[in-house]
């Protein structure tokens, strides 16, 4: 397996890019790359050229995260503003503006089969669900106070909830946190199931393998990239390599390479049954928020973007 740079745009946005995600194909249109960013704006980009098809704005504050129904013809954007956005790819035409109270909007997510979206709650220690049919809120999936301490412990201090997943068969959400903490709720029930220890500074991303629906990987400000069994509650792998944090992680659609950018600059491949990196890219100048692989089959694709405004493409192989 390996990445070879097809395309980088330098000044995509006219600010940080914070967020990127993959719109699936449709019948008339290729799968298309998304991108959010501190400019308030959100992009549409062609591959293998990127050109540019489109530019959304209506947010007032920076662009937080990017979602794609599965269906490719819906997207989210969440910002700071409080606001998630939803959208029609092809017009821009505005669907639905769900509001939230003052950071709890962060990282979002549709899952597998379309019906729902998952917000990070941020502040709110939750994740948020909405029915993608009405729009309303329809859960909230609150992490639990750690057992044995009062509410007055300032251990007990509430979660920051970053980042969120769904597990491929849509049963199960991860959430990761600001202490390190990952939580799994079952999302059928609404309820809490266990936390996943072993990571002490936040979690910025989180991803289920596309293959194994058990099989959920992380990475955190310590550097390092967890991967949990997370039905059994264990650690079974940690990777190391990154200098500094791991803000973003993603699994190939074959299940058998995870991608991360790091505030390093730096983007790594890692062999998911080596348990090790087999290559480094250093495309970015400043730090990497976010990697995305193309879903569907070859030939693969690897979109990452940065603090340097930039989006890099690479073939993965």
């Amino acid at each position: 397996m390996k990445l070879a740079g097809l395309k980088s745009i330098e000044d995509a946005h006219e600010e940080s890019v914070w967020a990127v995600t993959w719109v699936p194909s449709t019948e008339t249109r290729p799968a298309l790359l998304l991108t959010g960013s501190l400019d308030e704006t959100v992009r549409l980009w062609q591959p293998d050229e990127l050109v540019n098809r489109g530019k959304m704005t209506g947010h007032c504050l920076g662009v937080a995260s990017v979602a794609a129904h599965p269906s490719g013809h819906i997207a989210a954007s969440a910002s700071l503003d409080s606001f998630v956005r939803v959208f029609d790819v092809d017009s821009n035409n505005t669907i639905a503006s769900l509001e939230a109270p003052p950071s709890e909007v962060w990282q979002l997510r549709f899952n597998p089969q379309g019906t729902m979206l998952a917000v990070a709650g941020g502040g709110s220690a939750s994740v948020k669900i909405w029915d993608t049919t009405t729009w309303n809120l329809v859960a909230t999936l609150s992490i639990p106070r750690p057992e044995g301490t009062k509410p007055t412990d300032k251990s007990s201090s509430k979660k920051f909830v970053l980042s969120v997943a769904w597990s491929p068969d849509g049963r199960r959400i991860a959430c990761g946190s600001m202490d390190g903490t990952v939580s799994v709720f079952d999302a059928d029930r609404g309820k809490f199931l266990h936390h996943l220890e072993g990571h002490f500074m936040p979690v910025r991303s989180l991803v289920f393998s596309p293959v194994e629906p058990r099989l959920l990987f992380t990475g955190s400000d310590d550097t390092h990239v967890h991967m949990y069994d997370a039905e059994g509650k264990t650690l079974v792998g940690a990777m190391s390599g990154h200098a500094s944090w791991v803000l973003s992680v993603d699994v190939s659609t074959d299940g058998a390479a995870l991608a991360t950018g790091s505030s390093d600059r730096t983007v790594r491949l890692w062999d998911i049954n080596m348990r090790g990196a087999v290559q480094t890219m250093s495309n970015h100048t400043d730090q990497v928020w976010g990697v995305a692989f193309r879903p569907g089959g070859m030939p693969g694709r690897l979109a990452s973007v940065s603090d340097d405004k930039s989006i890099s493409l690479y073939d993965y192989s």
